[in-house]
């Protein structure tokens, strides 16, 4: 069995991430392996499988711990997605090991990897709209009671299938594609809801596709072995400073990353690519900046004593001009989080220990 420490060192900087921002490691650890070890397609996608298998169960114990778990979401959802994996993962290897499959594989996780961007994006709006309308609720004195949760069978396999399919070709899907449906067919559940209901539906879900791959797969032990000696204290030690770390900075961080590496899987040429992704960081963080400040609510901005207007401003007007860039790293690492600090904590509480606790997190 061959270790590689390469190998092991980005295992660790992939659970770090993981670990501190609640992000899955198959959406980032199988395109580092893949562009960055030139790891075979195949073979990045049955490590890396197996790999998350031993990470999963433990955010899931958290959540069964806090009791965040929907058990009869998580029954229909296995129903469809344990046997989905078992066959996405059996009928990439009946196509053959060609290395046109290879190209096509790497096609596909690219456009996967998209999707995942756009989802971590969307989400992270849902969640933000959602708790600007609970502050706003409370101050107002008008919070009423949550609707009851009502089981759809029918779409809950339905989505297990899809989910299980994509997670079994490309490790990629559970808690960037999965947790999005659910989010939308049951608006009324809680982020630490939404995210406890996601990991324990994974834990059966990852083992079946790990469990395809060791059978059917090029499972690759020494490669797994690498990946986990560094993901393992990665997403612990994420985990442990995950409170200090400016949530929205990095989530943003990890967005621009995934859609790079989908970018690159899908053909483009580096030069083009490093133009492209260059551009879009100047004007897009910015204005994601801006679009964060203007979220926010008065009475955050009067607690602190910070200019709403001033902050919006800088962001969006100088997103053009390269002055925007600078002050969104300004607003992320500095007012932001003093934005943070006077939020109502009934309206955060929850999240936050989800994203400090669950060291599997999300794929």
């Amino acid at each position: 069995m061959h270790l590689d420490l390469y190998v092991a060192l980005a295992g660790l900087i992939v659970g770090f991430t993981v670990g501190m921002t609640g992000t899955g490691g198959g959406a980032l650890m199988t395109p580092v392996l893949v562009l960055l070890f030139k790891v075979q397609p195949f073979a990045a996608v049955s490590s890396d499988i197996v790999a998350s298998l031993f990470m999963r169960p433990v955010g899931a114990a958290v959540h069964i711990r806090h009791r965040t778990v929907q058990w009869k979401l998580v029954t229909w959802l296995v129903v469809g997605s344990v046997p989905a994996a078992f066959a996405g993962v059996f009928i990439l290897r009946a196509l053959g090991d060609t290395q046109q499959l290879q190209d096509r594989l790497k096609l596909i996780l690219g456009a996967v990897l998209l999707v995942a961007a756009a989802g971590m994006t969307l989400r992270l709006y849902m969640s933000t709209v959602e708790r600007r309308r609970r502050q706003q609720a409370a101050l107002l004195g008008t919070a009423t009671s949550p609707r009851p949760l009502v089981v759809r069978p029918v779409g809950l396999v339905a989505v297990g299938i899809v989910g299980g399919l994509i997670v079994g070709m490309t490790s990629v899907g559970s808690g960037s594609l999965i947790i999005i449906c659910l989010s939308f067919m049951y608006p009324m559940l809680r982020g630490s809801q939404l995210v406890g209901t996601d990991l324990v539906q994974a834990v059966p879900l990852v083992a079946s596709a790990a469990l395809a791959q060791i059978l059917f797969g090029q499972f690759e032990l020494g490669l797994t072995t690498s990946i986990l000696i560094g993901s393992l204290p990665g997403v612990y030690i994420g985990a442990r400073v995950s409170s200090r770390a400016p949530d929205g900075l990095i989530r943003g961080a990890i967005v621009f990353v995934l859609v790079a590496s989908a970018l690159r899987l899908l053909g483009v040429p580096t030069e083009t690519l490093g133009w492209v992704m260059l551009g879009g960081l100047v004007v897009a963080f910015p204005l994601w900046g801006a679009a964060d400040a203007a979220s926010r609510p008065g009475h955050e901005w009067a607690v602190t004593g910070l200019s709403r207007r001033l902050w919006i401003g800088l962001q969006a007007a100088g997103a053009l001009f390269g002055v925007g860039f600078v002050a969104a790293i300004a607003y992320f690492t500095s007012a932001r989080p003093r934005l943070r600090a006077v939020e109502d904590p009934t309206s955060i509480g929850e999240p936050r220990v989800v994203d400090q606790a669950h060291a599997a997190a999300l794929d």
